[in-house]
């Protein structure tokens, strides 16, 4: 089993910016890639970033790419979101995954945080 906590969650003005930590206790952290999920009222959960185990590979969502940042620190047991230049359209409640390879699936992660809150106002 892995635990997943994200934090960092918040209100921002449009053009701001904020940083989403996902910590993982259990399973040894290393061994997972990594994925982050967001979920907007009324919408499907869309996928928003991955990083493979070892932080080399990363991929973005292409409404995202420029401004959100995806890293990991396998010491720590920690993998980050830094998102820049957010935009209303970013508001959504945003997860964390666990799983054995990168994938834009959720279906393919295994474990799952509990989300954390970013609403964006204009």
């Amino acid at each position: 089993q892995v635990q997943l906590v994200e934090s960092g969650g918040g209100l921002v003005q449009a053009g701001g910016s904020l940083r989403l930590s996902c910590a993982a206790s259990g399973r040894t952290f290393s061994n997972y890639a990594m994925g982050w999920f967001r979920q907007a009222p009324g919408k499907d959960r869309e996928f928003v970033a991955d990083i493979s185990w070892t932080g080399g590979r990363v991929y973005y969502t292409d409404s995202v790419k420029g401004r959100f940042t995806i890293s990991r620190d396998n010491a720590l047991n920690t993998v980050y979101l830094q998102m820049n230049s957010l935009e209303p359209e970013d508001t959504a409640v945003y997860y964390c995954a666990a799983g054995r390879i990168t994938s834009r699936r959720g279906g393919d992660y295994d474990y799952w945080g509990q989300g954390t809150q970013v609403i964006v106002s204009s």
